[in-house]
């Protein structure tokens, strides 16, 4: 992976040369790892004009789950607790008689920011803007890989689930039992709060589980994600406790999966982020769920779990192929419940297959 990291730095470092200037500094974790493998928190990546440094407080440690720094960079530790790296790094650009240094500026508090400028009161202080966010869009496969596996976690986790007793228990509970069978399966650890809605809870995007307990004719809706080496994916469905749907449930269920539908074959390069929003939203503005949809359709995954792109009816920018998004329609009715259904698929060209879909767990409106 050596070769890879440094390709990276290369690429963020002709960005900066190109704006003028010769060094940066990169503050923001997810932005570190990915140029610099496994980090210590709190490292920060000092790409300077002779070598580039991962600063930290503590040395890195040996864990191969999470992968590890990259090789080929110094590691360079500060000699005293409690020290800040990025404003240790901003001194290293000084004593190396340096002028100019890119930073994170959407990363960067205010107070840090201030110590940048006591240490290094006469560097001049750029701002390296999203160039590194930019590269991170476009994955490679071994990153593609990372986000496979995550997939296959949280589909085993979900599906084990399924063939559980839920009549009864709580949505904290249910929460709290796939972020362990995730862990069970491999995972770093959930790729962010999982939801667990009930009732007329369910289809809700970012529902937090509470003990309501799940009862017969329920929808019962879960949004879940297993971080992977550091890569988070996410998978959401919807399901009916107890007993065969209602008619009411059925057709809600139906419109929700044609928009997630229209919306997945809609993911190809070339595409705008905005018309694969427009596909599937353009389906539920048509059965009268205009109001209160979510403000996107999907977003991208990776280091984050939301990324660009932006799935959005605003959204600017087109799908580059290897772009990995997720397709995640859903329709709330107050009091009632609602649908949601999310897949997370990688851009891929029609001559290879179109959209690969990683999170395969059936979308059939099932009975539990």
């Amino acid at each position: 992976m050596s070769e890879v990291y440094a390709s990276r730095r290369t690429r963020l470092r002709e960005r900066c040369n190109a704006s003028g200037s010769a060094t940066a500094l990169i503050s923001r974790p997810a932005n570190v790892r990915y140029l610099a493998g496994a980090a210590p928190a709190g490292a920060v990546l000092l790409l300077g004009r002779r070598e580039d440094l991962l600063v930290c407080t503590d040395p890195p440690e040996d864990r191969p789950s999470e992968g590890r720094p990259d090789e080929a960079l110094r590691v360079h530790c500060l000699r005293r607790s409690g020290g800040d790296p990025a404003v240790a790094a901003a001194g290293l650009v000084v004593a190396e008689g340096g002028d100019s240094l890119a930073v994170e500026e959407h990363h960067l508090t205010v107070a840090r920011h201030r110590e940048l400028r006591a240490v290094a009161p006469r560097l001049r202080l750029a701002d390296v803007g999203g160039a590194v966010e930019q590269l991170r869009v476009v994955k490679d496969e071994e990153e593609i890989s990372c986000l496979r596996i995550g997939a296959e976690i949280a589909d085993q986790a979900l599906g084990e689930l399924l063939e559980s007793i839920l009549v009864g228990r709580t949505e904290r509970h249910l929460a709290l039992e796939l972020e362990r069978r995730l862990v069970d399966h491999g995972a770093d650890g959930p790729a962010f709060a999982t939801s667990v809605a009930t009732g007329p809870n369910s289809g809700r995007r970012g529902h937090r589980p509470t003990d309501r307990r799940v009862e017969e004719g329920d929808f019962l809706s879960v949004c879940l994600g297993a971080s992977y080496r550091g890569y988070r994916c996410e998978i959401g469905r919807t399901f009916v406790i107890g007993t065969s749907p209602a008619d009411w449930q059925i057709e809600l269920y139906d419109l929700v999966f044609a928009a997630q539908r229209a919306g997945r074959e809609a993911l190809a390069p070339g595409a705008a982020f905005r018309d694969v929003d427009r596909a599937a939203r353009h389906i539920l503005d048509s059965a009268g769920h205009s109001e209160g949809l979510p403000a996107l359709t999907g977003h991208g995954v990776g280091l984050e779990i939301e990324e660009d792109p932006q799935l959005s009816p605003a959204a600017m920018g087109k799908l580059d192929a290897c772009v990995p998004v997720t397709v995640e329609p859903g329709v709330h009715l107050p009091g009632r419940g609602g649908v949601r259904i999310d897949d997370t698929l990688v851009v891929r060209p029609e001559a290879d297959g179109g959209p690969e879909l990683l999170t395969i767990t059936t979308k059939e409106l099932l009975a539990l």
